[in-house]
């Protein structure tokens, strides 16, 4: 019989024992990823959720950034991802602490991301907002948490609802109108067929936001003084005064104009969505030179697209961070990522100034040609004639909000939370816009002597105009149904101007333009059939007979609106304190003044003003106090203290006249305007 080995007792428990810390590991990482699977279901709901219907809703956010699809799937990867990371760190550091720990730690965090989510929900189901809302939110928030310790069957609905988030990028990727950026499907378009005729040159500029009445004097004619180049352009086309876009939306807009058809369908602006366009139609013929901001209808095979400095997948993340902050934020924001559309300056872009140089002194070329937008520097460079017939297009983002430019061209600072509407500041948003459009006004004036100076104007079709136009009536600002209902003639009329090739003589014509009218106009100028069916009516064919047009908030549901050429605006009478100079005045108040700083070294020839002065004063001043605003001893704005919101008892003064400016420290004052006209000099902080 073989020799039985015994085993000392004390060894014996060995195997048994790291048997138990295994299955006791093993228990733990089961429990962990049950938890992972927790807090993913809420971070999906908090981050993944919001910020993937924002951005699936808005394509030309990637189209202004030029994202390409890697740069769409990386971010969408990194939304789902990246925000759950930590939280997966802090589980597993916290397998090495006791089970006690553990618990505490996922309490703690299902409650704070319950309360994220009770932030949002409440601003869109209460009135609550700011420290009440953090306030209910964080009850919300404990209560949650306490419930989720206590019983099991939150945890189990929580981690059935982990398959949340790839739900969500899956609806993205598939049935966002953001989609098509990311899948974009195969079709050439088709190419229009050449005419008996010539194949004149066409320079096509689409400005954005820029209602017709903005452009009018009291006379109901464009405003020579302050617009002199688009008076200009007006003496030597033809100028549809009736001309209307068709929404108030660019995604939308833009498509109709360039295919001649109303909006249909919510989709993406780009050439996998509207194959048929402007450019796949002259494309064969033509050679393409486009411009494009926010939208991507042109088709590589037609024209390569410049590629805008401001994209790649950094740009989208701390765009969509942005846009993060403002979804999880206790305060009403507008949470739109056309925030983010502002048109790079010539020097950020680090792009050479084009030619020729103007012989305006005025212009002050010389010292703020950086300030200028890149994609125009880029557009003015390529205007020089060719042996091929050229479509030359460009979308410029102007006089289109952020409003950051002065007529001069100079450059100013704003804070990003000023509201554009309510007493006081819809006549601030509509000022600086103004501003913005004189600077415009500026860049059609180079446009026209660029084409003057290269020889293209007399033999090109030149149309000149905007995509939609925008409110400025108080409590109505903006350009969506509201304002639709409210001020049609600012929403939906804009300039349009078609400069045949040879014409010499301005003119009027008042038939009903409507934008889908322009592809039309186009074809036959150009003497290319479309082969396509188009909602438009040619500016050759005879007027439509019926007065009314076709809106789209929405598309596929038109409104109809009425109404001709609209009147211009009553102009407020300027305050007469403006312009004058003030001395010794008393003092008596105190005011704070965000940007005082700036007045400390100005330096004009860099292109940069402090132009607009912002603040706020004490409680105790009046809704509607005026204040009088001044530079260096000259008053440049009188303005309106307004009722207490968010940022406290606010007032913004804007001061776009450079010559209140100048090298070096500049004086800022502010006073307080009496009943009877008396200056008291307000303490500055």
């Amino acid at each position: 019989m073989a020799e039985r080995t015994l085993v000392p007792p004390e060894v014996r428990p060995v195997a048994p024992a790291r048997s138990r810390r295994r299955r006791a590991w093993r228990g733990a990482w089961r429990s962990e990823l049950g938890r992972l699977l927790e807090v993913v279901a809420l971070v999906g709901l908090v981050v993944t959720q919001p910020l993937l219907d924002v951005l699936g809703r808005s394509p030309d956010f990637f189209l202004f950034h030029r994202a390409s699809p890697a740069d769409v799937l990386l971010l969408v990867a990194l939304i789902a991802i990246v925000p759950t990371v930590p939280f997966a760190l802090l589980g597993a550091a916290s397998l090495l602490a006791g089970r006690i720990p553990r618990a505490a730690a996922h309490t703690l965090v299902v409650g704070l991301l319950l309360a994220a989510l009770a932030v949002q929900v409440g601003r869109h189901t209460t009135p609550l907002r700011g420290v009440p809302l953090l306030l209910a939110a964080g009850l919300a928030g404990a209560a949650g948490a306490t419930a989720h310790r206590r019983w099991r069957v939150p945890g189990r609905v929580l981690r059935v609802a982990a398959i949340g988030p790839p739900i969500f990028v899956g609806l993205f990727l598939f049935a966002s109108p953001a989609s098509a950026v990311v899948l974009p499907h195969r079709h050439a378009g088709a190419a229009g067929v050449a005419g008996a005729g010539a194949h004149p040159p066409v320079v096509m500029i689409v400005l954005d936001e820029l209602p017709l009445v903005s452009l009018l004097g009291p006379d109901g004619q464009i405003d020579a003084t302050r617009y002199p180049h688009f008076a200009e352009l007006a003496a030597g086309s033809t100028w549809y005064r009736n001309a209307t876009g068709v929404s108030g939306w660019t995604p939308y807009a833009l498509p109709a104009m360039l295919t001649g058809r109303y909006p249909a369908e919510s989709v993406a602006p780009h050439y996998s969505q509207y194959p048929d366009n402007l450019f796949t139609a002259l494309g064969g013929l033509y050679e393409i030179k486009a411009e494009e901001s926010i939208t991507r209808l042109c088709p590589p095979s037609r024209c390569d697209q410049p590629a805008s400095p401001q994209q790649g997948l950094g740009v989208l993340v701390r765009e969509t961070g942005k846009l993060l902050r403002q979804v999880t934020a206790p305060m009403d924001s507008q949470v739109d990522p056309e925030g983010s559309y502002r048109e790079l300056t010539r020097a950020e872009a680090r792009v050479d100034a084009a030619e020729p140089v103007p012989a305006d002194p005025k212009f002050r070329w010389d010292t703020l040609n950086d300030n200028q937008p890149a994609r125009f520097t880029s557009f003015l460079a390529g205007l020089r004639p060719s042996s091929r017939p050229t479509l030359h297009f460009l979308h410029l983002l102007m006089p289109h909000a952020p409003w950051a430019y002065l007529p001069s061209g100079a450059h100013y600072a704003a804070p990003d939370d000023l509201p554009n509407d309510g007493a006081g500041w819809v006549d601030l948003a509509r000022q600086r816009h103004l501003a913005q459009l004189g600077y415009t006004d500026r860049l059609i004036g180079e446009t026209l002597r660029t084409l003057r100076a290269t020889g293209l104007y007399d033999k090109a079709l030149v149309l000149v105009t905007a995509d939609h136009g925008v409110s400025f009536k108080r409590d109505w600002q903006g350009r969506g149904m509201d304002a639709i209902n409210h001020a049609a003639d600012q929403v939906a009329w804009v300039p349009m101007f078609v400069k045949e090739p040879g014409q010499k003589a301005g003119r009027i014509d008042d038939r009903n333009w409507q934008h889908v009218d322009l592809l039309p106009t186009i074809a036959d100028e150009t003497h290319i059939k479309i082969p396509w069916r188009m909602d438009g009516r040619s500016a050759k064919q005879a007027p439509r007979e019926q007065a009314d047009k076709r809106f789209y908030d929405r598309p596929g549901q038109p409104v109809a609106i009425t109404g001709g050429v609209p009147s211009p605006p009553a102009t407020p009478t300027p305050d007469p304190l403006v312009g004058t100079r003030v001395g010794n005045k008393p003092g008596g108040g105190t005011a704070t003044v965000t940007n005082l700083a700036a007045f400390r070294a100005v330096d004009p020839a860099d292109g940069e003003l402090p132009a607009l002065v912002w603040g706020t004063v004490p409680a105790s001043v009046p809704n509607g106090t005026k204040l009088a605003v001044a530079v260096n001893g000259t008053i440049g704005a009188v303005v309106p203290v307004v009722p207490t919101d968010k940022g406290g008892r606010r007032f913004a003064a804007f001061l776009p006249d450079d010559r209140l400016y100048a090298p070096g420290a500049n004086r800022l004052d502010i006073y307080r305007v009496g009943a009877d006209g008396s200056l008291r000099r307000l303490a500055l902080s």
